[in-house]
């Protein structure tokens, strides 16, 4: 956590958020990463998923099952999603969504608590569209490509 919270320190001090992630597995230091927004104009570039992406891209692989993150700040939704589909076991934060809110830096908040709501009343409105029975089915394809009976 320690080095988490270094990386997140020296961000500020570059003109980023506060936040840097940690990723681990055997005890050992895996990769490393900073929120990048004021770098890279790109809203994923979260510290956690750099950290993710760097590990996935050197290891190549998508299962970091056995890895444990340590992030300055508590996850967002985004960033916690990740860790559940990349197969993280477990996840240690420092500040959490309301020291973040209190600092201005509250989307994260937003964000937990519109999940709670149905998709036509969030901010954001998702609406599905279904497929006609003439399109194809993407989802249909996968499915018989990876039928094993």
């Amino acid at each position: 956590m320690r080095r988490a919270v270094e990386l997140a320190a020296e961000n500020v001090r570059e003109g980023g958020e506060p936040f840097g992630a940690v990723l681990v597995k055997d005890g050992e230091i895996v990769s490393e990463g900073v929120n990048e927004l004021h770098k890279n104009y790109d809203i994923s570039g979260h510290a956690e998923l750099v950290a993710i992406r760097k590990a996935q891209a050197e290891l190549k692989t998508h299962d970091l099952t056995g890895f444990t993150m340590y992030a300055s700040g508590e996850p967002c939704p985004m960033c916690l999603a990740s860790m559940y589909f990349s197969g993280i076991d477990d996840a240690y934060f420092a500040a959490s969504v309301e020291d973040a809110n209190e600092a201005g830096l509250g989307k994260s908040k937003v964000l937990y608590e519109e999940l709670k709501k149905p998709n036509e009343d969030r901010i954001l409105a998702m609406k599905q569209m279904p497929l006609e029975q003439t399109e194809e089915n993407p989802i249909q394809m996968w499915r018989e490509q990876h039928d094993n009976g």
